[in-house]
């Protein structure tokens, strides 16, 4: 697939401060990218500069083809941007509201109704669309908040932390309405989040800390680099495992009754179940997850801003 954002040896600065310092990475179109890093690591630095939003200062960008500093105009007109805080207007309907954007494209009459009405039906908001922005659920808002970045049929939609705050289920409901868009239009989605999950479910991965590219890859390949599962053995005689895991120098922790033991992949678990089959009632392989992939990254855990 080409790249549809390439980005080289970008910098920038805030006096002393580096807060980016001469990171390259690129995304594939039509895949969902997602951008991760502990507040403060040049993350939405680096976000503000590809959307246009900030000038680097040194460093290349190309977006869909245009390079950033020289076609601004037309990178602007290839990204939607979802921000974490709301620009719509709570007087406003739903409608009302995603023609006023369209008008800031130059659309007209026929074309703007079509694209108001295309951009409705793809972030679901056909249902409410008539009534005020500022009387809707958290989640109904976000699924407007899309809606307006698809107005003018961007070719990438950037979420910054589109599902912060919002609970379980309505998180859900934004995530099948993100999905349904990608694979209905083929378009590109620059996700940055704090939720692990959400992460593990993107096509690759980047990880920026204390403004570098820490690590990058699939979420495949970066538990396998940087996480390790763990085998859970539930006993039925305590003592006795003991004794064998000492016997075979195997490390192991004790939590809530279980015994605790890293594995470097679930298939290596499964001589010393059969060895332990005797003294134990039942066990469970725990897979490395995103979250212990951050961790060991940046040695940080993800917080919300």
């Amino acid at each position: 697939m080409p790249n549809i954002i390439e980005v080289n040896n970008l910098t920038k600065s805030y006096g002393n401060i580096k807060a980016v310092k001469n990171i390259d990475f690129y995304v594939n179109e039509g895949e969902l990218f997602a951008f991760l890093g502990p507040n403060g690591a040049g993350k939405t630095t680096t976000i503000d500069i590809i959307c246009t939003l900030l000038k680097q200062d040194s460093g290349t960008v190309v977006v869909n083809g245009y390079r950033l500093g020289e076609q601004d105009d037309k990178i602007r007109k290839s990204i939607g941007v979802v921000f974490q805080d709301s620009i719509l207007d709570n007087l406003l309907t739903v409608k009302e509201n995603l023609y006023t954007r369209g008008s800031f494209y130059g659309m007209k009459s026929i074309e703007l109704s079509e694209a108001v009405e295309k951009a409705s039906k793809a972030a679901d908001v056909t249902s409410f669309i008539n009534r005020p922005y500022g009387k809707l659920s958290g989640g109904q808002r976000r699924r407007s908040d899309i809606a307006r970045a698809l107005v003018h049929t961007p070719k990438i939609l950037f979420l910054d932390e589109p599902t912060t705050g919002l609970d379980p289920q309505t998180r859900k409901s934004v995530w099948d309405t993100i999905r349904n868009l990608q694979k209905g239009t083929g378009m590109t989605v620059f996700l940055t989040t704090h939720y692990m999950e959400e992460a593990a479910n993107a096509d690759y991965v980047a990880v920026i800390d204390n403004g570098l590219i820490s690590a990058k890859g699939t979420p495949v390949e970066l538990r396998e680099k940087y996480s390790t599962d763990s085998l859970h053995l539930f006993p039925k005689d305590g003592n006795n495992i003991e004794a064998y895991l000492k016997d075979h120098d195997i490390k192991y922790t004790i939590s809530g009754g279980a015994f605790i033991i890293p594995v470097s992949n679930t298939l290596n678990a499964l001589p010393l179940i059969n060895k332990l089959e005797s003294l134990i009632s039942g066990f469970e392989v725990i897979s490395g997850s995103m979250d212990d992939v951050f961790i060991n990254i940046t040695g940080n855990i993800v917080r919300e801003d």
